[in-house]
């Protein structure tokens, strides 16, 4: 389902991002996540069905469990109580169920945090070109998808591109401060290690992930989303094999078809994006939910 254009709800400040719908609510944050996708920072026309339920429901998974290690956004998923809170919703239960979630507004801090395991995606490019990572010298003969010695903390942000840009810890110590950035790199390290060590009993392995932070009222709270599968990279422990490339969980396929059209004279990573033909929409659509299940044990609702 294509929920474009059904996200109006009418109420508060709206804002409109690739994948997420967001409406400034007093002292809340409605985040509705669509199944819009994008790839090459282009939004693909349609969407993928139940894309935007399983990285709203994945990401309640994830801040529940982490609850312990740092305080986190939400305030609830469940739609009844949302329009206790803010009666303004009552008639948009349909659209909203499943999909959405009240979080807490805080001052969002600038800064994207990566902790990685691998080598792999942006980290394996940098290593490509320079021998380093986040602007620290690697060892010389590393292979692509290769595990670290131990995970590393990447900082990055926005570029005026509109890119992420890969940082190094000591700009971001001089954007944000030392005592927050040593805060934030101790919470991510420890985000990790649970997820990872969860992961493992599910067969699976985080190559790497993003998280993003704010403060409210001086305190850290983790915001956004978590360990989904597009803030993330998931391989299964049986079938990884360092050297080459991983079948994940993430818009690789998505960008390899895309990638052939442009390769073939056919698009040219612009607007409008090319409609996507049914077998990449099932195909995206059936990798997301089973990503649900190997992660949660569950189905999507």
């Amino acid at each position: 389902m294509d929920i474009i254009r059904e996200t109006d709800l009418g109420v508060g400040t709206f804002r409109r991002g690739k994948v997420r719908d967001c409406y400034e609510l007093d002292d809340y944050l409605l985040l509705v996540v669509t199944d819009r996708i994008s790839a090459f920072d282009v939004v693909m026309p349609g969407g993928i069905p139940d894309k935007g339920k399983v990285l709203n429901q994945v990401s309640s998974f994830w801040f529940e469990m982490t609850k312990d290690i740092v305080r986190n956004h939400v305030v609830t998923t469940d739609v009844a109580e949302m329009v206790k809170k803010l009666p303004g919703l009552a008639g948009h239960e349909q659209v909203l169920e499943g999909r959405s979630l009240l979080a807490t507004r805080t001052e969002t801090i600038p800064v994207e945090c990566v902790v990685r395991a691998y080598v792999a995606g942006s980290a394996w490019s940098e290593y490509t070109e320079r021998g380093t990572v986040a602007e620290v010298k690697m060892p010389a003969g590393m292979v692509k998808s290769q595990k670290l010695d131990t995970p590393m903390f990447t900082p990055a942000i926005k570029a005026e591109s509109g890119h992420d840009e890969n940082i190094s810890i000591g700009r971001m110590k001089n954007m944000i401060g030392r005592g927050l950035s040593e805060s934030i790199i101790e919470t991510s390290f420890a985000l990790f290690k649970k997820a990872s060590d969860y992961a493992a009993t599910r067969g699976m392995l985080i190559a790497d992930t993003k998280f993003e932070f704010g403060l409210l009222d001086g305190h850290l709270m983790l915001i956004d989303e978590i360990f989904t599968p597009d803030s993330s990279r998931f391989w299964m422990i049986d079938e990884y094999e360092p050297g080459k490339d991983q079948q994940g969980f993430d818009k690789q396929p998505l960008r390899d078809w895309l990638q052939k059209l442009t390769d073939e004279g056919k698009w040219d990573k612009t607007p409008p994006a090319p409609e996507l033909p049914a077998e990449v929409v099932d195909y995206m659509s059936d990798l997301y939910r089973k990503a649900f299940r190997m992660i949660t044990g569950d189905e999507v609702k």
